[in-house]
């Protein structure tokens, strides 16, 4: 691993990215466990794969976040309501849309 001062090629910096791009897919296959569980307990529990109080609760914590590292809020959110979307989507695989089940 090396810092971005640390590169003295662009091959350094795609090394780099290529790495991080992996960890990043991981983290992510990581965070789509949970919402797999997260659809078996909704399940369980007649629960909507949307619930729009925590969307927006996960969508103003990923805008801290990004602040606090130096980030665009605006366009993490963007790419938030994005995996959130496909992570609702997820979820209805397992519960059925929301819009089939009355739910909104």
């Amino acid at each position: 691993m090396k810092s971005p001062a640390d590169c003295t090629s662009m091959a350094d910096i795609r090394a780099e990215i290529d790495r991080i791009d992996e960890t990043l897919v991981a983290l992510f296959a990581e965070r789509a466990s949970y919402i797999d569980r997260a659809g078996e307990l909704k399940a369980t529990l007649g629960l909507p794969a949307r619930i729009t109080p925590r969307v927006e609760e996960v969508v103003t914590n990923v805008r801290r976040h990004a602040v606090t590292h130096g980030l665009p809020p605006e366009l993490v959110e963007k790419l938030w309501r994005r995996l959130i979307d496909w992570s609702i989507a997820r979820e209805e695989s397992v519960l059925g849309p929301d819009s089939l089940r009355g739910d909104k």
